[in-house]
């Protein structure tokens, strides 16, 4: 099953304990509360839910949903 933007976004916002509405796509999600330990889970849910196969350095470098999206085969 491919990962899609809302997908990515409510995971997110799962993983930080906020409401998806409240987890802007457009943003850093660093400000929002995101360190290595959470991403790297979220990155391990994704490659064993959806076969992502993108790296960890690369979510990390641009830490924003609409970045993530095309990184992540997001449709």
């Amino acid at each position: 099953m491919t990962l899609t933007l809302e997908q990515i976004r409510t995971d997110v916002a799962d993983c930080l304990g906020e409401d998806p509405a409240d987890v802007p796509v457009d943003e850093s999600l660093i400000d929002y509360g995101l360190d290595s330990v959470r991403l790297m889970a979220l990155l391990a849910r994704w490659r064993r839910d959806h076969a992502v196969t993108a790296a960890f350095a690369d979510l990390a470098e641009h830490p924003a949903i609409e970045a993530w999206a095309p990184l992540l085969g997001a449709s």
